[in-house]
């Protein structure tokens, strides 16, 4: 059984809650982080030197931390041949959608909007800065609308790893308060997912705790 630390509204956690929700993993998940606290323990210590969530263990194996190494590890261990290929070709593909979705789609939403918009006091908030970084980030998106045009997901017209760093963003996108532009191939490949128990389940949660 997989064991993992990490409160559930952690846009990580949920990233990866989702991938073990489609695998259809048993797990038990430790609230940590944030109001949980925990992070600054001896015990933590021991399983991420970063005090950062998520951390996994497999079966009593050892402690696994970064998101992203830990979604790979899981999809090259469980994952079935279309979610994680195994020719390196197809792989690669499925991977450099994943790392761009990591990097250039998740790290320009998380801190640029969502927390200048939920998680900053109202009488803080910069609107000027938000829809600049809205318009940034949605610069971004424009290249999965055109990729969305040719392939019902992603990477492929599989359900893939690169799809759970993608779409976990949308719903958060899809429900703060902000002015988005029209883009109708990512609002369907968003209304898809929502379809998916895993999704509805891991993602589709309230932040509200978050707010400040």
């Amino acid at each position: 059984m997989l064991k993992v630390w990490g409160r559930k509204t952690s846009s990580n956690v949920q990233a990866l809650m989702w991938c073990i929700g489609e695998l259809e993993l048993p797990y038990q998940r430790y609230d940590v982080g944030h109001k949980y606290g925990g992070t600054d323990t001896d015990d933590f210590y021991l399983l991420n030197p970063n005090r950062t969530i998520p951390v996994i263990r497999d079966n009593g194996g050892p402690p696994f931390w970064e998101t992203g190494a830990i979604l790979r590890y899981l999809a090259c261990r469980y994952g079935h041949e279309s979610f994680w290929p195994t020719d390196l070709l197809e792989r690669t593909n499925v991977d450099r959608w994943t790392e761009w979705a990591k990097i250039s789609v998740a790290m320009n939403f998380n801190e640029p909007i969502f927390w200048r918009v939920v998680r900053t006091p109202a009488h803080l908030r910069d609107p000027r800065a938000i829809q600049k970084a809205v318009e940034s980030f949605e610069k971004r998106l424009l290249i999965a609308e055109k990729q969305l045009t040719r392939y019902q997901y992603l990477a492929s017209n599989d359900f893939t790893l690169a799809d759970i760093q993608f779409g976990h963003v949308l719903f958060r996108y899809f429900d703060i308060d902000i002015c988005r532009a029209e883009l109708p191939q990512v609002r369907k490949y968003y209304e898809d997912l929502r379809q998916r128990l895993p999704f509805r389940e891991h993602i589709m949660i309230s932040y509200e705790e978050l707010r400040v």
